[in-house]
């Protein structure tokens, strides 16, 4: 989902120099790589974490904005978060089924998740303290995973960009959706405009740590590049998102917490201040003030799932028995 999953990504590989750039003249040629064409182990490796990883944020994603669903102020607003919490459901079974298809099974993925072995990302790890903050995860959160997200509908791996075609389609629609919340509660009472202030003050620079980090730090991302999984550098994307959402709560009017925000002409651009990574760092290796609470409401949950999961397997079994039977 996000530039983080390439952290920890393995683009080495044992195959002949031969193989290799064969491999690579069909990337460059922009033909799409399916499961059962030959690939190396490293594209291969790269594409299970970054898809699992993906996959994980969307799944761990709903539990944030979830405990809202019941609490949210309205009847219409309940069941518009209700419908964003069932799509990034969906989201993580597109991406799932993606994966497996590269030789990995969801369960897995499931306990690696569990084991602190995978990540997601970061920005999952922080509290929702408001009825703003849904807001802003739309506004921001999604806003970012979009920038991510859109070039991977041309991602060199088949599966994975044709999922993402639909995953953008309704990650826009989250992010209007939570644009308009912040835009009535920056248009409505002064406490409700502070509320939203407030949210984005929280908010903004976890959302930056989304795109992972630095290129100079980030020491997967070149070949990744080269292999076309990702088409833009975490700080191309970083500078794209900062550009396009500045004037959004300049509109609303809404302050960026970033004294040193300012915007540079001749790049035609905003120049920026800088990001916390000790506390990026500090999150991603688990120890952001969420972290347990979310591993741990995952788990509960796949227990307490563990019946309808059993349930669908034995009626699948009866249903090919039936089939059999029948022939």
């Amino acid at each position: 989902m996000y530039s983080q999953g390439l952290i920890g990504a393995d683009g080495q590989t044992n195959e002949t120099p031969e193989f290799l750039e064969t491999f690579q003249k069909r990337i460059d040629a922009e033909e799409k790589v399916e499961p059962t064409d030959a690939m190396p182990e490293g594209y291969r490796r790269t594409l299970v974490r970054q898809i699992g990883q993906h996959a994980h944020s969307e799944i761990v994603g709903m539990l944030p904005e979830g405990n809202w669903i019941t609490r949210a102020p309205s009847l219409r607003r309940k069941a518009a978060l209700l419908a964003k919490v069932q799509d990034e459901g969906g989201h993580g079974l597109y991406l799932y089924s993606a994966a497996e298809t590269l030789g990995v099974s969801r369960e897995e993925m499931t306990e690696e998740l569990h084991s602190g072995k995978a990540k997601y990302s970061s920005i999952f790890n922080y509290p929702t303290l408001s009825w703003a903050d849904i807001g802003t995860i739309g506004w921001l959160v999604d806003g970012a995973a979009i920038m991510n997200q859109i070039p991977l509908c041309r991602c060199s791996f088949g599966p994975y960009a044709r999922a993402m075609i639909r995953v953008c389609k309704e990650e826009s629609f989250h992010q209007r959706q939570g644009y308009e919340i912040i835009m009535t509660l920056a248009q409505g009472t002064p406490e409700q405009k502070e509320m939203a202030q407030d949210s984005l003050n929280r908010w903004w620079w976890p959302s930056l740590m989304m795109f992972g980090p630095h290129d100079a730090d980030s020491e997967h991302s070149d070949q990744s590049m080269t292999w076309k999984i990702k088409r833009f550098t975490n700080d191309q994307l970083r500078q794209k998102f900062i550009d396009a959402t500045v004037p959004q709560a300049e509109y609303l009017g809404l302050k960026v917490p970033d004294p040193d925000l300012k915007w540079n002409e001749e790049k035609g651009g905003y120049d920026h201040g800088e990001i916390d990574w000790d506390e990026f760092w500090r999150v991603v290796k688990g120890h952001g003030r969420m972290n347990r609470d979310r591993i741990k409401d995952r788990r509960a949950a796949w227990e307490r799932g563990a019946w309808v999961r059993e349930a669908a397997l034995a009626h699948a079994e009866k249903r090919r028995a039936r089939k059999i039977a029948a022939e």
